[in-house]
């Protein structure tokens, strides 16, 4: 490996090849051969921040670090760097703020004015664009453009990053690393194979999901089965809310990408709509017998507590309960509040008819669990099979929904709905272990990982299968992915595309990749500081490409020490004419000897004058 300074290098490879590890190894100095840590200084930029520092203060989350404290730096310093990324006492994320609050985008952004700060030879990125929005992706793309002095290596699978900013690409193949110079672009050209980097369609991957299956009482795709009718959302720690006068619906013929700056909303929305969390303003429904698949931003949260189970074992725990999902069981919306406990323990009068006699007797009871539900002849109506208070035994009779509903009984109801949607599509296929190993492979993950690797083990890229196996499991009709882009690669991500256009039920997706959410969804929900505006197209994310954030854009950058570097532009590209007489140039310099400046010694190296 030979790296050049004011260079940009992208470690290009498969899932699971070993790129993060040769980043990591790197940035530990276990790396035989590389330039001691006194020597160059390496940076390893990521997002994911640690548990035990999540509740530190923006700007105390990069003072306590322990290369900005060896540095001298000082707590004006970080906020002054801190600014320079958009944390500001008036803007969405404020210096003060707890890092937990933040979103991916601001994360990451929090993680690079912190490297900044350390004045890295060497500046490692792990998939700098993850999480962010077209805005902030354009400014990540200046930042490393602008970088003097600074060599950067990086992971990434946005295409568009690597044209724009990469002078080298690094390949990882049957563990060996493969140099070239130029960009994707380039690279592609010399190694066609690597195509699949750029078009979805040429992966020769392939992801197949499990089908949903008809809905009662739905004989059309455009009809509902998920709304939002009027939503007005606020966190408790926060006066102005966060969603406001929100409606939407999916359907199963929905294709959907919901867009938006970081912090616009968009994953609380999509939290409203799947039940995580209530609206204090506004009606969420659900069609009774739809099941619903959902992934969320930060995807490993769903697993990080079974690390220790294989994937197969994972599935068969979360749905071993006759097909019905543990994870549904501990949202905050399927938990009674202390008032409808309250109208559930109030006996309710409830009349019964003789069938024989025509007597009507009228009698108070409590009613202590619902354990089945049905359709009545009446197609929108249910009812639902209750156990009395002080009885053993089911009581073998029904409740309207709407006088279950009086009593308290509102989850309840969702619930039992939920129980009798999933058991459909467990008898359509049982819960056995070959059955989740096809299952598993049908996602990309090989039969040796999914049985028989704990999923401590895994690498992100196959973590994201377990949880996508797992969340598709029990065929659901509606597939709602929050950032999915994260951590596949782009084999990966084409399969999924695929698997995505073949795919019977709904889909919603938040996505900050163009090119991916133009490939596969015609409406776009556009979230813009809480208000929502629908679409038809993916018009929004492309007019964002042309626009920066007038406050985010660099012109120097200050290290610990307080010196002052001034960031140069982007380099404009010459023209055929103009390398030639560049060349002619610099060879009349390097005879004479002549000294070279930065730019032209770059440009002599590239062209292999020196």
């Amino acid at each position: 490996m030979k790296l050049l300074r004011v260079r940009s290098t992208d470690v290009l490879g498969g899932n699971d090849s070993g790129k993060t590890t040769l980043m990591r190894s790197i940035a530990n100095n276990s790396v035989e051969g590389f330039p001691d840590s006194s020597d160059v200084r390496t940076v390893f930029v990521e997002a994911d921040i640690q548990g035990e520092q999540s509740h530190l203060s923006c700007i105390d989350y990069v003072f306590v670090d322990e290369k900005i404290q060896a540095l001298g730096c000082t707590k004006e310093q970080v906020k002054e760097m801190l600014a320079t990324v958009g944390f500001v006492p008036d803007g969405k994320a404020k210096p003060d703020h707890a890092v937990s609050t933040l979103s991916g985008g601001w994360r990451m952004k929090l993680a690079l004015a912190r490297a900044m700060l350390q004045k890295a030879d060497i500046l490692l990125l792990d998939e700098p664009t993850n999480h962010l929005d077209v805005i902030n992706v354009a400014w990540v793309k200046k930042y490393i453009n602008s970088l003097t002095n600074v060599t950067c290596i990086m992971v990434s699978h946005d295409s568009g990053l690597l044209n724009d900013c990469c002078t080298n690409i690094l390949q990882i193949e049957n563990l060996k690393l493969h140099p070239y110079k130029g960009n994707l672009d380039e690279f592609v050209k010399v190694k066609p194979s690597a195509r699949s980097y750029f078009s979805f369609t040429e992966s020769k991957m392939k992801f197949k999901f499990p089908q949903p299956g008809p809905i009662e009482g739905v004989k059309s795709k455009g009809k509902a089965l998920m709304k939002m009718s009027k939503c007005t959302f606020t966190y408790p720690c926060n006066e102005k809310p966060t969603l406001f006068d929100i409606s939407v619906q999916v359907s199963l013929s929905s294709r959907v990408a919901c867009v938006g700056e970081n912090g616009a909303g968009k994953s609380t929305m999509i939290k409203l709509l799947v039940g995580e969390i209530e609206p204090q303003v506004g009606d969420v429904w659900k069609h009774p017998n739809a099941r619903i698949a959902y992934v969320a931003q930060h995807a490993f949260h769903h697993i990080e507590s079974h690390l220790s189970k294989t994937p197969n074992e994972y599935i068969r725990w979360r749905y071993a309960n006759d097909g019905e999902d543990k994870e549904s069981l501990v949202k905050v919306t399927m938990q009674y509040t202390e008032e409808e406990k309250k109208l559930q323990s109030t006996p309710y009068q409830i009349q019964f008819v003789d069938e024989e006699s025509g007597k009507i007797t009228k009698v108070k009871k409590v009613v202590a669990e619902l354990v089945g539900g049905r359709k009545t002849n009446k197609q929108k109506d249910y009812e639902y099979e209750v156990r009395y208070a002080g009885s053993t035994q089911d009581s073998g009779e029904y409740l309207p929904g709407k006088t279950l509903k009086k009593m308290g009984w509102d989850k309840g109801m969702k619930a039992v709905d939920m129980k009798i949607a999933q058991r459909a599509g467990l008898y359509v296929r049982p819960l056995s272990t070959k059955n989740v190993e096809q299952h598993l492979e049908d996602v990309g993950l090989d039969k040796e990982f999914g049985t028989h690797y704990r999923m401590s083990a895994l690498s992100g890229g196959q973590k994201v299968k377990v949880v996508l196996a797992a969340a598709m499991w029990n065929q659901p009709h509606i597939l709602i992915l929050d950032e999915p882009t994260n951590y596949l690669d782009r084999d990966s991500l084409g399969a999924l595309a695929g698997a995505i256009e073949t795919y019977d039920g709904g889909v919603v997706i938040i996505s900050h990749n163009n090119e991916f959410c133009s490939k596969l969804c015609p409406e776009t929900w556009v979230m813009d500081a809480g208000h929502l505006e629908t679409k038809g197209d993916a018009e929004w994310m492309l007019k964002q490409d042309t626009k920066i954030d007038d406050q985010q854009q660099l012109t120097e950058v200050t290290d610990a020490a307080g010196n002052v570097t001034k960031l140069k532009g982007q380099k404009k590209k010459l023209s055929k004419k103009e390398e030639k007489q560049m060349v002619k140039k610099l060879k009349a310099k390097i005879k004479n000897g002549e000294p070279l400046d930065s730019d032209e010694e770059e440009f002599a190296i590239d062209k292999d004058l020196i």
